[in-house]
């Protein structure tokens, strides 16, 4: 029996690939008990959030460059980004902008910038990479990318004519763009934003309403947040005759989405897509017999881009089944039945809280996986 392992990471608890590995010892110890041949291949995934640079790594190869940029405070803390063999650089904003670098009390997206990405992006021009994949899942900001811009040379004047400051609070000061100190080489390069938002930058589906409140916003923030992006929006409307308002995809990550096409004349693609494409991901589906995946939650929400969305997709191409085994099951995870999983599984297994859950992610994974190939071995067995 060849089986494909392409998880995404459990946030919080699990990377992509150490959820791949407990998901190969949960298979290898049903298949020593049940004396049955197996084929594991792992696949790790991601959807451009946290962990994309690791599973892309780990599908493609590559190494690691480790540097130091500014946290969404302007804090200098240790980050990274991958370099593939073809000196494609991989991205992710999370290492350098991300929420995850933030404490609960800290979170305020009328402080948080996005200059660390820029800086990430500028060290990948610096060595070189003209081919450059952004992951933006996991934002901290809501900035509009004006952070990510300043990094790379762009200059936002107030009246005075004078750089505006960090965060989204900033923004109405904006009264002037200047965009002829902008890193040269970016017009060299190619840039592919990695995210499965389709949020437009402002309004009630915009960044600020959508997911303001889980970096940190009130309501009075938010009104606040939509309003200065919108005014941002019309200044590059108006400087660099650039319409990014209603773009899909323009309000991902705190508008990081809007600045990246505006600036860098980036192209948005589903972070899914871009890593079974590296990873060769349809062609290992072909021939294999069954395939696991999962993530930390499952919901209504992972039928738009998510990891278990396109591995369902691409094995229902070919008529492979699917098996989801997530943190936890939510609201509408049924929906996902109509998009190529077969069946899905929590790895809970007794009433638990989330603290006691995530630090023994490893152990419950493996352990529900080893009972699911179980029940599949005697489905082969009652078969024959």
């Amino acid at each position: 029996m060849k089986i494909i392992v392409a998880p995404d990471s459990f946030k919080g608890s699990l990377t992509s690939m150490q959820a791949a590995e407990a998901i190969e010892r949960g298979i290898k110890k049903a298949a020593l008990t049940s004396k049955e041949n197996v084929e594991i291949i792992k696949v790790p995934m991601a959807d451009g959030g946290e962990g994309t640079v690791e599973a892309i790594i780990s599908a493609v190869g590559g190494k690691i460059i480790q540097t130091k940029v500014f946290d969404p405070l302007g804090r200098k803390i240790d980050s990274f980004f991958g370099v593939l063999p073809d000196n494609t650089a991989v991205i992710e904003m999370a290492a350098a902008s991300g929420l995850n670098l933030l404490t609960v009390e800290e979170r305020n997206p009328m402080k948080t910038t996005s200059y660390g990405t820029g800086q990430l992006i500028k060290e990948a021009l610096d060595i070189g990479c003209k081919n450059i994949i952004i992951g933006i899942g996991g934002s901290a900001t809501n900035d509009g990318g004006v952070g990510m811009a300043q990094a790379l040379g762009v200059e936002f004047l107030d009246k005075e004519g004078k750089q505006i400051g960090f965060g989204g609070q900033e923004l109405s000061k904006i009264y002037k763009i200047d965009i002829s100190n902008l890193d040269i080489r970016v017009k060299n390069a190619k840039f592919t934003i990695a995210s499965d938002v389709k949020n437009p930058l402002c309004g009630s589906e915009g960044a600020s309403a959508i997911y303001g409140p889980q970096k940190g916003a009130t309501p009075e923030m938010i009104k606040i947040l939509d309003k200065n992006l919108d005014h941002l929006a019309k200044i590059i409307k108006r400087d660099l005759g650039k319409d990014i308002k209603d773009l899909p995809g323009a309000g991902a990550a705190g508008g990081l989405g809007a600045a990246l096409m505006a600036f860098l004349d980036a192209q948005l693609r589903p972070g899914i897509e871009i890593v079974m494409e590296l990873s060769n991901f349809k062609e290992k589906v072909k021939d294999a017999d069954i395939i696991f995946t999962g993530e930390g939650s499952t919901d209504y929400q992972t039928k738009f881009g998510k990891v278990p969305f396109g591995v369902g997709q691409v094995a229902r191409k070919y008529n492979k089944p699917v098996v989801c085994v997530s943190g936890s099951l939510l609201e509408g995870h049924e929906q996902l039945y109509e998009y190529g999983i077969s069946a899905m599984f929590s790895i809970l297994n007794k009433p638990m809280d989330l603290k006691e859950a995530m630090e023994r992610g490893d152990e419950l994974l493996e352990a529900i996986v080893s009972n699911v190939t179980k029940i599949l071995f005697l489905g082969k067995v009652i078969c024959r």
